[in-house]
């Protein structure tokens, strides 16, 4: 069935020397200020690779049910082809006038091609059209977003292998807690970037159905095929109603919401980074390419790019509230409010990115003081537990009496003002009789004792390094 008529119904006049797309319902242009507030393309010119694929995938489809006729369809495609190189070459002119990516597209098409042009919007809206240039533009962010986290799980499984053995402190409250490897420490936030990787592939899995035929919100009575138009833009099936597929905004705010995620495993890495540069810990420093000075103070070198990614997880999240804002009180099926969309998630997108690439160059870029950790590592009596494993393990004392007789060595040392490694034989059998040399109280030890499945023991963290490379950078199994 071919499309009789030379314009599509909303037919591009000019009225007060601006270009309408509105047709014969509105006589009068709009006022500046609604030309203002109705524009997008400032923004969503973003989505230009993505419309236009989807419009050659709308234009093929229409072509093999016989909707739109082979030479008209040949032309759209040529044409499309032509502005998308256009658009890539800077060669484009973007109009506020027209509103968005899609008709400063069509409108393009048309001065190239002629009325040929206005067919190409047979059986779908902007509606149907801008859920799936979202779509296809949000899973493209996702795959590339998924790079970036395993780049920084590589640096840091890379720190984590070569300081398997770097004994640490280990901390609760902020407070020395028991001693840690410096490699064990890393893997933690290996594990916390590999569940943000799952949480995208999830959102990914959900997204990858196709809004296209659904048109304004009732679907279309041309005999279209949406599993073909599915297929050839790569998704796995046509979105199932019609109304849901034009009002769906679950997979940008799924996706700013696994962002915000992440974005706090940043800043809880970055909020390290920047307490362990400082004089007072010393643990780790970072070079020139990652710190700045002061205009007043010489000798400072400030963690500024480990603050900043701290900084900027405020805006991710608040992105994801207010995009939840704007759909909380939506009624089916598309509002103008949905506009509000693209803004927050591409700048999530963009903030993400920019601290993601940040990171990994930190992590890579840290030099461990392996002498500075592993002198703090048995502050604050860090091996008491070690003492009370012993007693439980060696000669069956229950462990909250093990726990009481500790208690009292680490008050014995308090009282002499040693730390617990420092205490004699004698010391020990004074408070526990059964006690021998047997028990090592220092932070290696300790470390290398911790040896269950996900334990801080050298050799532990060793393989635990290998397994995430696997699991994580090689695709053994998805994260």
């Amino acid at each position: 069935m071919d499309v009789k008529g030379s314009d599509d119904t909303r037919t591009q006049e000019t009225n007060g020397g601006r270009s309408s797309m509105w047709g014969g319902r509105f006589a009068a242009g709009p006022a500046a200020v609604m030309e203002r507030i109705n524009a997008s393309i400032d923004f969503d010119k973003r989505l230009y690779r993505q419309d236009i694929a989807g419009s050659k995938a709308h234009c093929r489809m229409l072509m093999e049910t016989g909707i739109l006729s082979r030479d008209d369809g040949e032309a759209i495609l040529a044409g499309l082809d032509q502005v998308l190189q256009e658009i890539i070459d800077g060669r484009f002119t973007f109009s506020t006038a027209l509103e968005d990516i899609h008709m400063n597209v069509e409108a393009r098409l048309r001065e190239i091609i002629g009325p040929a042009a206005g067919r190409l919007h047979t059986a779908r809206s902007r509606n149907d059209q801008v859920a799936t240039d979202f779509k296809l533009w949000t899973r493209d962010a996702v795959d590339m977003l998924d790079d970036r986290m395993a780049a920084v799980q590589a640096a840091l499984i890379a720190q984590a292998e070569a300081h398997a053995d770097a004994v640490m402190p280990g901390f609760t409250h902020l407070q020395c807690a028991q001693p840690v490897t410096f490699g064990h420490h890393m893997l933690a936030y290996v594990e916390m970037f590999g569940r943000d990787r799952g949480r995208l592939r999830d959102a990914r899995a959900r997204l990858n159905e196709c809004p296209l035929g659904a048109a304004a919100l009732a679907g279309t009575g041309f005999p279209i095929d949406r599993a073909m138009t599915a297929g050839l833009l790569g998704f796995d099936r046509p979105a199932a109603n019609s109304l849901d597929a034009v009002s769906d905004r679950d997979f940008a705010i799924e996706v700013m919401a696994a962002a915000s995620l992440c974005a706090v495993h940043l800043s809880r890495l970055a909020e390290e980074l920047v307490i362990w540069t400082s004089a007072q810990f010393g643990f780790v420093s970072l070079s020139d390419r990652f710190t700045t000075g002061s205009s007043i103070m010489p000798q400072k070198r400030n963690p500024d790019a480990a603050e900043l990614v701290r900084a900027k997880t405020g805006r991710v999240i608040g992105h994801l509230n207010g995009l939840l804002i704007v759909m909380k009180g939506l009624p089916l099926a598309y509002s103008k409010d949905m506009q509000e969309d693209k803004e927050p998630l591409f700048e999530t997108v963009d903030t993400l990115e920019l601290c993601l690439a940040a990171m990994a160059g930190m992590i890579a870029d840290l030099t461990v003081n392996r002498e500075r950790l592993a002198a703090a590592a048995g502050a604050g009596f860090s091996t008491a537990t070690d003492i009370a494993d012993w007693l439980v393990r060696e000669v069956g004392m229950p462990f909250r009496d093990a726990h009481h007789a500790t208690g009292a060595i680490v008050k014995l040392a308090e009282d002499k003002g040693v730390g617990l490694e420092d205490l004699s034989l004698a010391d020990l059998q004074s408070v526990e009789p059964r006690l021998t040399a047997d028990l090592r109280l220092d932070p290696a030890g300790s470390a290398a004792a911790r040896t269950s499945l996900g334990g801080t023991a050298p050799d532990r963290v060793r393989e635990a390094c290998a397994a995430a490379r696997r699991r994580f950078l090689e695709g053994e199994t998805a994260p």
